[in-house]
């Protein structure tokens, strides 16, 4: 696992663009990642994804559904500052 995160996201190597300066960035950044991982990724040896094997889900999301999970606390928040 440790592995592909390195080579997925490149946010662990310090000399790109996407390098993470903030924790917070950073923390968001793996979130989604990890989100993406388990229930976004057909994944080779078995044939779906993870949350699907496990049974947490029934099909695979798309990006506008795991987009769609962040969007809801943002608004909160913003209504909190008005």
């Amino acid at each position: 696992m440790n592995l592909n995160m390195r080579m997925g996201m490149r946010r662990f190597t310090r000399l790109t663009n996407a390098f993470s300066k903030k924790v917070e960035n950073h923390i968001h950044a793996l979130a989604v990642y990890f989100m993406y991982y388990n229930f976004g990724r057909i994944h080779q040896t078995l044939r779906v994804t993870p949350a699907m094997e496990a049974g947490l889900t029934d099909h695979v999301w798309s990006l506008e559904e795991i987009v769609a999970l962040a969007e809801p606390a943002k608004s909160a928040e913003l209504s909190e500052i008005a």
